[in-house]
Order: C-alpha cells, then structure tokens, then sequence
C-alpha cells in the first residue's frame, strides 16, 4: 500500500524519518511517498485531509477530526520549548503590549504562549523569517520554534521569555506538547498500529545510528552548524519521541483542557483521539 507522509523541512524531523525514506527500515505493508512542507502548511493541509499520514502541530488537532494521533514520533520540549526573542529585554507587562511574530496561528507555540500571557497582537510569517524580522525592527518580537530557540544569540537578539518553562512549571513536568504524527481514521486501526510500529522503528533506528542519521538531518539545518543541529535534534528526538507514553498523552490532553477553558479551541478538542 503506497501512502503519503508530510513532514517539515526541520533536521529533527528528518532525523526520525531517516530510516524510513531511506529504505534502511522497511515494512512490507507500505511503500511510502514523502511531502515536505513548513509545519503551518501541514496543518492546513490536514483540515481538509490530504495525506495520509502527516506531521502537524498539537494545536492543530483541535481542528482535525478525521485524524487519529500516532503514539510515535512526537516532538516533546522536556523542560524547555519556544521562546521570545527581541532585540532588549521587556517585562510580562510589556511583551503583551508588543506586536509578535508568530510562525502560525495553528501552531502548538502560539497556543501556549496564549495560554501564558493571554490576547496579544501578533502577525503571522515563516518561522524562519522571525529572527531577522525582530533584529530589523519589523516587530517587537518573536515567537522562535525549531533550531533558531538555540541560534538567536547568534542572530542578535535576545531571549525575553521562555514558554517551555512556563509549561514544565505549570503542569509539574509534563512535556511540552509540540508536534505529533497523525494518521487518516478512515485508513482503520490495524493500519494505523502497522503505521506506528514502522515510524517508531525508523526513529530507534536512527538513534541507533546517530552519526548517520544526523548527516542525513544536516540536509535541513538551513546553515546552521552541526553542533548546533546535533544539540537540537538530541533535544526533540528524545524518549517520549519513541513512544509518547502516559505523560506525553497527558501533556496532549492538559493542553487542551486548558485552552478550552479559556475558549481558545472547540470542544472536539477534548475528545481527539490518540492510537
């Protein structure tokens, strides 16, 4: 059975798929044909469901009902996720009065930073534009995901607050809920099962070969240094990628418990369902 997966353009995504579109993990059930596009794309692309099986964000599942979580593949901040970056520091009180840049309004990192600091203005662009629309004054600040939560130093901004931390302190260490994998419902379980024991295989795999796996990544690290890249993949390729487990299950479910209470998502919300 040939099927689509999306994933992003992002060297921890690559990394876990690895295995998989190289052909050094196979499953004689699939044969697979790979989408690459931002994560904001995915998430669009999955409210009217176009692939298979994709990558979108967390937030992104409170609008996909014909999807079915996958237990593998997640991209988890253990104590740590987005961040704001702008050129000076700025207080809570502050940073609500800024115009900020976010990489999406779908995105796990926009939900959660609504759930930190309430309504704020914002304008949306690629994520990888955020840095240097905050360095050039474009705006205030930045909502920064992916590699560039380690790089901004380096872009010439600074860090004014940090949403994992936020997150971690609120829920008592339930990972940051970011990124998942999602597999079309109509595909049936024994599929999806199938699906996940594949993907899962592909992420130890490349655990299991690292230095392999991270060239492989490297394809996607937009000019980054490998150390750099290397840092950032050992941060979201991490245990609760291998299989999200109670907590990472839990993170999903608080997240959304949470923004509903504040009527930031629908009620579908509250029963998405996870394989």
């Amino acid at each position: 059975m040939e099927i689509t997966v999306g994933h992003t353009p992002d060297s921890d995504d690559a990394f876990m798929f690895y295995g998989m579109f190289t052909g050094k993990v196979t499953f004689q059930d699939f044969t697979v044909k790979h989408v690459i596009e931002d994560i904001e794309k995915l998430n669009r692309k999955a409210t009217n469901p176009e692939l298979d099986v994709t990558a979108v964000s967390v937030h992104a599942c409170a609008y996909i009902p014909g999807y079915t979580i996958l237990r593998s593949g997640g991209s988890f901040g253990i104590g740590y996720g987005p961040i704001i970056t702008a050129k000076k520091q700025m207080t809570i009180d502050e940073i609500k009065k800024c115009k900020i840049a976010i990489p999406g309004k779908m995105t796990s990192a926009f939900l959660l930073l609504q759930l930190m600091i309430g309504k704020f203005d914002y304008i949306e662009m690629n994520f990888s534009d955020i840095p240097e629309a905050v360095r050039n004054g474009k705006v205030d600040a930045g909502l920064v995901i992916h590699e560039t939560q380690l790089s901004y130093k380096h872009e010439g901004n600074v860090k004014i607050l940090d949403v994992g931390e936020w997150w971690d302190k609120e829920t008592n260490g339930l990972p940051v809920p970011l990124g998942i994998n999602v597999m079309k419902t109509s595909l049936g379980m024994e599929m999806i099962h199938k699906f996940d024991r594949y993907l899962q295989a592909s992420i130890e795999y490349g655990l299991n070969n690292f230095d392999d796996a991270l060239d492989y990544a490297m394809q996607y690290s937009r000019g980054k240094p490998r150390e750099l890249i290397e840092k950032f993949v050992k941060m979201y390729v991490n245990k609760v990628t291998v299989n999200m487990g109670d907590s990472g299950e839990e993170s999903i479910r608080r997240v959304f418990e949470m923004a509903k209470q504040k009527n930031l998502v629908p009620d579908f919300a509250l029963s998405i369902a996870i394989k």
